[in-house]
């Protein structure tokens, strides 16, 4: 049997015509190659090159070898190549459902600590709706949902991983935008109520304007964005205040002020999944939101 290494070695002198040339480009002295490629005539029987010749020409074994050993060195790139992406296959993976307009500001640390804590799964991010969530988790084209709207459906697991309060987002300029205590939310029946997204509910939209009727709130007016970043922009340039998470200060700009409330206002975060499901993504999952969660709260504490 023809050693594959030698093998290579042919190919490279074969290739460069030339053993200087060839052992330059295989980082190596060219005694041991001229050596190896000896090995390999002597394993064969016959001379592979015309070593009189310049450049190096191949004997008419040495071209037979040559093409022989073009297709093998191809089929090992290509089973190299097939096995790599085998094994990426084989590779770990949990796919989350995200609602786009809930998570965009802790969204980026959670998933480098998700990443930090299981290196070896590949976490995939699809933004959807609340209800296209609900129909992929079903599906199994998704592993697990993000959203902070409550969902009633008996065929799968609801976990709220935190009841985040939620700051009233207000133009720099407005009355209420100074202060330090809460403010009150019947401000709302003079300033305009920035809400997102618009489209199919159930939403985040109806989570708010369910809270403002529960408080007996009469909006003046309700304004419907399909982003968070929307409403934020839209609220900066003086068109209405915004209720938003409170993780959504991240996401500022110069001219909002956020202002708690006085009113109690929750924004729920809400992880779906499969009834049954203790897969070790999952797992991973639940232990990075506790564990970001445990560090957040206590440095808000110190």
């Amino acid at each position: 049997m023809i050693d594959l290494r030698r093998l290579r070695y042919f190919l490279a002198v074969a290739t460069a015509r030339s053993f200087t040339r060839a052992a330059e480009a295989l980082h190596m002295a060219q005694p041991p190659l001229s050596k190896r490629i000896q090995e390999l005539e002597a394993e064969i029987g016959t001379p592979l090159f015309d070593r009189e010749s310049r450049p190096l020409d191949l004997t008419p074994a040495g071209r037979l070898l040559f093409e022989q050993a073009m297709q093998v060195e191809q089929r090992m790139d290509q089973m190299a190549i097939t096995m790599r992406q085998f094994v990426a296959a084989r590779r770990p993976r949990l796919v989350i459902g995200l609602v786009p307009s809930g998570f965009h500001a802790r969204l980026p640390e959670m998933i480098r600590r998700y990443r930090r804590i299981a290196p070896e799964v590949q976490v995939v991010l699809s933004e959807m709706t609340t209800v296209e969530q609900i129909a992929a988790l079903k599906d199994r084209r998704i592993d697990a949902a993000l959203g902070r709207v409550r969902v009633e459906d008996p065929a799968l697991v609801r976990e709220v991983l935190r009841e985040e309060a939620m700051l009233l987002a207000l133009p720099f300029d407005h009355p209420e935008a100074q202060g330090d205590g809460p403010v009150d939310l019947h401000l709302l029946e003079t300033t305009p109520l920035i809400v997102y997204p618009s489209g199919q509910s159930p939403s985040f939209a109806d989570h708010i304007l369910s809270l403002c009727h529960d408080h007996g709130l009469h909006l003046c007016e309700t304004i419907e964005v399909r982003e968070l970043q929307t409403a934020l922009i839209l609220v900066a340039a003086g068109m209405g205040a915004c209720l938003v998470p409170e993780a959504a200060r991240l996401m500022g700009r110069s001219e909002l002020r956020f202002r708690s409330v006085k009113q109690s206002m929750k924004a729920p975060v809400i992880l779906y999944h499969r009834p049954g499901d203790i897969s070790y993504e999952l797992q991973m999952l639940f232990r990075t939101f506790t564990e970001a969660y445990a560090e957040w709260e206590a440095a808000a504490l110190a």
